[in-house]
Order: C-alpha cells, then sequence, then structure tokens
C-alpha cells in the first residue's frame, strides 16, 4: 500500500461496499445530535444576541428580553410542526428543495437550494466562530488568532466527517448530550437556589449600568419596534438547523418518517426548554451584554471598560460558585457543541449538494459518494468555504450573525407555501373523510406555518439589511445564477449528445491513420504496428525538422528500416513542433471533411514524479489541442519504461506516471 493510501485509511478508515449502506443508517438517539446540533447549539449564541441587541435601548431594553424570547420559542413551535408534515409527506431527502420544485416549479426549488447552501456555509462559520469565542475564556492565548483557530476546527471537522455519517455521528452524540445535561442542569439548579432557597444569585455584569447607543437613546416609537425587530431576528437564529432533518430523512432507520418526525419534536422540546431557561435565568441573575462600539458599560455613572463574556459563562460562574467543576464542564460543553454544531451542516449540505448534482444543477461529482459512503466531495466544498468565510471575517460572531438567518427564513417560507400547495392538490382527488381531516389538519398547520415565517422572513431582510444581510442575499443571487448556468450547460450537451428518430451515426468514407515520430526506437515501432493492425485506408509517419543533423539522421534510420509506412517530414522555420503538426492535420482534414484523421501519439511510462520533469511535453499540449479538432482521434500508445514496472511492483498497483516524448526530447 502507498504511503498516501495509508494515510487515507489512516484519517478516513476502511472503504465501505455500496451493499453496506444500510450499515450507515440512525437510530433515534444518534439522528438527534447528527441533525439537531446546530439548533440546539443555538442556546449558546441566540440569547446573546438578543441582549446585545436589546443593549442599544439600555437598560429600557431589557424589559423585552422575555417577550422576544417567548415569540421566538412560538415560531419555533410552529415551525417544527410544520416540518413534522414536511417528513412524512416527502420522505426522500429532497427536504424543501423537493417540496418548492415539486409543488411551485424548478425556478423555486433552485431559490430555496440557493439559500439553503449559503445558509449551510454560515451555519458552519458561526458556530465554529461563537465556539472559539468561548473557548478565549479559558484559552487566552487564542484572543487575536480566531480566524486561524477557526479555519483548524473546521479542517478537523470535515476529517471527521469524511469517515461518514455513522461514525462521526457516534463521536458527536456524548459531547450533544453532555450539553444537554450541562444547560439544563445549571438552569435546573439555578433556578432551585433562586426559587427555592431564596438565594440572591447576581452574575458579575449585574453591577453595571448600560449607556446606550444615541439613535435609540429615546427608547419609543418607530426606533422602538426597529429595535425589537432586530432583537428577534437576531433571536432567530435558534431555528436553524430544524430544515436540516428533512434533507436527513433518508439516513434515519426505519419507519424514517415516523423517526423523523419524533425527532422534530424531540428537537423542539430541548431547544425552547433551554432558550427559555437561560433567559428567565439571566433576567433573574441581572445579567447584561453589551453591543461593544455602540452600547457601554457604566459604574456610578462613569463608562468603564469590562471584558465581555458570554450568557452562558457568565451563569456558570454564577450557579456553579463554589464548584468550578460544573462551571468548567458546562463552558467545556458549550465550547464543544458549538463546534460539533457544523456537524449539521456537514449532514445536511452534502446530501442536498448530491440531490441537486443528481438533477443536473452542481456538478455531478458531488453526487458521488465517497470510500466511506457519505458524499465526500460535497463535505470537502463545505469545510472550505466556511474556513474562507472566517478567515475574511476573523471569527466574529456579530458581524457573521448579520448575514445569517435569511436564507434559513426563505428556504421555510417557500417550503411552506409548497406544502399548502401539495395539500390542496390531494384534497381535490381525495374521498376518504379520514384522509381528508389529516390533510386539511396538516393544511391549516402549514398555512400557519407560512404565515409566521413569512413575516420573520420580511423582519429579518429589513431590519438586517443594512447590517449584511445583503451580502447573504447577494450570495444566494450568485448561487442561483451559477446553477442556472450548470444546468444550461448539462442540458446542452445532452440536446448535442441527442440521437435523432433512426439516427445511429454514419461511417467515415476513410481513416488516414498518422503516426507522430521523433526518433526511431521501440515506442515509435509500438505504435506503428498498432497503428496498421487497425488496417486504416492510409497510415503515414510524420515528423518536425527542428534540427536538420537530427532530421537528416532520423531520415536515415526510418530508411534503414525498409518498413512500408512513408515518413513526412514537417518544415519548421521557427523550430515550433506543436504547431506545424497541427496545421497538418487540419490540412488532412480540409482535403476531404468526411475522412476520420486518426493521430497515433508513442509515449513512454516513467517510475519516478522527478523523470516526469526530465521530458519535453510537446505531445501532451498537441493532445490537448487536437482534441477541439473536429473528425480526429488521438490515440496514445503507452511504452513501459523498467522504472514503470519496478515503480507498479513497489506500489502494488497501475497507477504510475507518464512522461511524453515522441515528438521532441
Amino acid at each position: 500500500m502507498k504511503l498516501s493510501d495509508a494515510g487515507k485509511r489512516l484519517l478516513v478508515g476502511r472503504k465501505l461496499a455500496s451493499t453496506q449502506l444500510g450499515e450507515t443508517l440512525l437510530p433515534k438517539r444518534v439522528a438527534l445530535p447528527v441533525f439537531a446540533s446546530d439548533a440546539l447549539s443555538s442556546v449558546a449564541y441566540a440569547p446573546d444576541e438578543i441582549l446585545i441587541t436589546l443593549s442599544l435601548a439600555g437598560l429600557a431594553g431589557y424589559a423585552w428580553d422575555w417577550r422576544i424570547a417567548l415569540l421566538v420559542a412560538l415560531v419555533m413551535l410552529v415551525v417544527i410542526a410544520s416540518y413534522r408534515q414536511n417528513v412524512r409527506a416527502y420522505p426522500s431527502g429532497g427536504g424543501d428543495y423537493e417540496v418548492a420544485t415539486t409543488n411551485l416549479g424548478p425556478n423555486a426549488g433552485i431559490s430555496v437550494a440557493s439559500a439553503l447552501l449559503v445558509d449551510y456555509v454560515l451555519t458552519v462559520a458561526v458556530s465554529v466562530s461563537s465556539g472559539i469565542q468561548n473557548a478565549t475564556a479559558v484559552l487566552p492565548f487564542l484572543d487575536g488568532h480566531e480566524g486561524t483557530a477557526a479555519a483548524v476546527v473546521i479542517l478537523v471537522l470535515m476529517a471527521l466527517n469524511l469517515r461518514g455519517i455513522r461514525e462521526s455521528g457516534t463521536m458527536f452524540a456524548i459531547p450533544t448530550y453532555c450539553f444537554m445535561v450541562a444547560i439544563l442542569g445549571m438552569i435546573g439548579y439555578g433556578l432551585f437556589r433562586i426559587l427555592v432557597l431564596g438565594e440572591e444569585l447576581r452574575v458579575h455584569s449585574a453591577q453595571y449600568g448600560i449607556e446606550p447607543d444615541p439613535e435609540f437613546a429615546a427608547f419609543s416609537g418607530l426606533a422602538m419596534a426597529l429595535l425589537l425587530a432586530r432583537a428577534f431576528s437576531s433571536g432567530s437564529a435558534a431555528l436553524t438547523g430544524i430544515e436540516a432533518i428533512s434533507n436527513g430523512v433518508p439516513s434515519f432507520r426505519k419507519p424514517k418518517s415516523r423517526n423523523a418526525a419524533t425527532t422534530l419534536a424531540l428537537l423542539g422540546a430541548c431547544s425552547i426548554s433551554m432558550m427559555l431557561g437561560v433567559i428567565a435565568l439571566a433576567k433573574l441573575t441581572g445579567l447584561k451584554l453589551v453591543d461593544l462600539g455602540s452600547s457601554h458599560y457604566t459604574l456610578d455613572g462613569q463608562r468603564v471598560d469590562v471584558v465581555e463574556r458570554t450568557a452562558i459563562g457568565q451563569l456558570a460562574e454564577t450557579v456553579f460558585s463554589g464548584f468550578p467543576i460544573g462551571f468548567y464542564f458546562v463552558v467545556g460543553a458549550t465550547m464543544v457543541i458549538l463546534f460539533l454544531a457544523a456537524n449539521t451542516a456537514f449532514n445536511g449540505f452534502p446530501v442536498l449538494g448530491s440531490i441537486l448534482a443528481r438533477d443536473g444543477y452542481l456538478p455531478r461529482q458531488l453526487h458521488t459518494r465517497g470510500d466511506r459512503l457519505a458524499f465526500s466531495n460535497g463535505i470537502v466544498v463545505l469545510a472550505v468555504a466556511a474556513a474562507l468565510l472566517v478567515l475574511v471575517f476573523q471569527a466574529e460572531v456579530t458581524a457573521l450573525i448579520q448575514l445569517y438567518v435569511v436564507g434559513v427564513f426563505v428556504s421555510f417560507t417557500v417550503s411552506q407555501i409548497g406544502m399548502v400547495r401539495h395539500w390542496t392538490r390531494h384534497l381535490a382527488g381525495e374521498r376518504d373523510p379520514a384522509a381528508r381531516r389529516r390533510m386539511q389538519r396538516a393544511r391549516v398547520i402549514n398555512a400557519i406555518g407560512l404565515t409566521m415565517t413569512g413575516t420573520v422572513l420580511v423582519i429579518v431582510v429589513v431590519s438586517k439589511f443594512t447590517q449584511g444581510a445583503y451580502l447573504a442575499i447577494l450570495a444566494m443571487i450568485a448561487v442561483f445564477g451559477m446553477m442556472k448556468a450548470i444546468r444550461r450547460h448539462y442540458d446542452t450537451v445532452a440536446d448535442e449528445l441527442a440521437l435523432a428518430p433512426g439516427e445511429t451515426g454514419e461511417l467515415p468514407s476513410r481513416v488516414r491513420a498518422v503516426v507522430l515520430v521523433s526518433q526511431v526506437h521501440k515506442a515509435t515501432m509500438r505504435a506503428v504496428y498498432f497503428a496498421k493492425a487497425a488496417a486504416p485506408s492510409t497510415l503515414e509517419a510524420v515528423t518536425v525538422a527542428v534540427d536538420p543533423e537530427r532530421t537528416e539522421e532520423l531520415m536515415e534510420a526510418w530508411d534503414r528500416l525498409d518498413l512500408d509506412v512513408p515518413l513526412k517530414v514537417i518544415a519548421s522555420p521557427y523550430r515550433e513542433v506543436t504547431t506545424p503538426l497541427l496545421e497538418y492535420v487540419k490540412t488532412l482534414r480540409s482535403e476531404s471533411p468526411r475522412d476520420v484523421v486518426c493521430v497515433y501519439v508513442p509515449e513512454y511510462v516513467v517510475g519516478h514524479w522527478w523523470e516526469q520533469l526530465l521530458h519535453n511535453q510537446s505531445a501532451l499540449r498537441l493532445k490537448a489541442l487536437l482534441l477541439f479538432s473536429p473528425g480526429v482521434m488521438v490515440t496514445s500508445v503507452p511504452y513501459q519504461l523498467r522504472s514503470s514496472r519496478l515503480a507498479r511492483g513497489r506500489r502494488g498497483d497501475q497507477r504510475v506516471r507518464r512522461g511524453h516524448g515522441p515528438v521532441g526530447r
């Protein structure tokens, strides 16, 4: 086994046969952390974003924190109920893309797909960046290097996901459940100390006041409405990741739809409980966060600079005061889950990319499964895009969060429109009363979901547009245009290759064979005899006269062989090889357009990369140019040198390097 193959096996694991696909299916206990880690992890930053945005109005804005949290929870309940209908109606894994395409047409489908693809990239970027920010609390050396650290974490996640969904899911399950235990345990213990034991718990930031942003100092009227809309749209980040389950239905064990719907319900119960619990605990402990640069902490009326810490970090420190193990458990679990939250996108993006590739909207390589039956190319594309994003934004969550959420609510809204049309279409032909009641109930749920998600989409776009959401919208438009262009290309190619009724092609009038010659040696002779074996109509050898002396020697050697194959010498005043040969072949074609010219290129195969560098590449360039000449066929005739045979024996395979040398040295 080659060293590179051994490294790949160590990194990815042993290959899995296609027949082993069933072994990768997930039970609900593993599917929950695999597909819901993004939504669960939003508990670590969605409450922060609500509080940070409200701080722009000073302490007056904090009176609305629990109201906004309740509204976000209500929207989440409705969306989850709506998606439970989706996974039952469309269990094939197309998710929102399939719903929109089937019920609203291809343009609606790729609109949803472009929004989801952009949002998956942002999911990875935001989750990992948030994890790095939490990590700086215990790893201060990361300060100033957040972008690089986030990119490294993304590459590690890519490597883990290349091992396959089942194996990566098992590795991620324990940290996800640890996070759920940590947050729910912190909330329960904190509320117990406050409400039952009557203790007065105050976080470190409770002692400070807040100096509001001058724009929102008068917290009333239009300014109040705009700020509350911004806070709500930032808190709506808690809904991201819900759609991933509808894309991942094929990865569940049977019954797939029922298991996916159950997982959605579990996701909703856990996410809502944790988010509302964090907001309630923050309210009771006086927790404050500010938008550095816009609002500021004050102490005794004076502005002060305070090292900003996340809501989870402050609450864990206060609730588990005197019990440092509890604090480190919460902070550690939060940090890990934020990294692993990106795993939701690493499962959703490749599956969606595969479906789009199958339909001709993305390169077909994305439809191919890798050694571990994962869509490896999609995983790599997602990792590279997210790594570039965190490097550009230096893993700044507040900057990235403004680009977030827009895409997912576009897909939510269009999907719900599609589901309403789905039930309406099926009701028109359904006569069974029980089935009609189920469909009518499902349509009502999806209609309510449409109303809510559409309203939130408008709020998100309006409130976040100037804050950076326009970049996400431009990215979606660019991806939409790219997918349309790829589909046009595939359609054009299919049209050109399609046989008309009764068409079977036609035989050429003649086949004119041309063997390229630079020296008289074994490789050349193999090419000549191979060409003769093909029985062409005519056969000639061709060389280019770059060096008169060497050309004369070549002609004498050719004559001594006494072959019945004429050697034609092409003049080259400017010592070029490729251009004269190309012009000669074109001349043969122009003399008789119905003839086919078959060019035989002798080449010898070498076994080392450094040998490849020692040989002229003119034949390789010529072959590439001939491919664009109509009516010209190019045939390579390899001759394996001793080094290639030894290399093949050492490596145990046939993949060796080629050196091209027949038309020049």
